[in-house]
């Protein structure tokens, strides 16, 4: 897991020493939003709330291996297939793409 950032907001839970030391254990590196900006998080929260609602919520996961195969299924259907309204109708990779160019 080297190189993991795990991004979370200033909740009390996630500035704790203990949880740091959890991150260390792991090798994993923490992100925080800007203390009194919400905006920080925004993608990100949107990006977890759709893969709730749309690839686990109808799942009764019963291992870390299957959670991380529906996943990791739901990032590249999120990034290459599905369709965003706020992207003109576009996927993200298709986003990207048009706007690089």
């Amino acid at each position: 897991m080297s190189g993991t950032i795990l991004h979370s907001d200033r909740g009390f839970q996630y500035t704790s020493h203990d949880y740091h030391h959890m991150l260390a254990q792991f090798g994993l590196r923490s992100s925080m939003s800007r203390r009194g900006n919400c905006l920080d998080n925004a993608p990100i929260e949107s990006f977890f709330s759709h893969l709730k609602t749309e690839a686990l919520q109808h799942h009764h996961i019963q291992d870390t291996e299957q959670a991380q195969i529906l996943i990791q299924r739901y990032i590249r259907f999120y990034n290459e297939e599905r369709l965003q309204l706020k992207l003109n109708k576009l996927t993200p990779v298709e986003y990207r793409r048009q706007h690089a160019a």
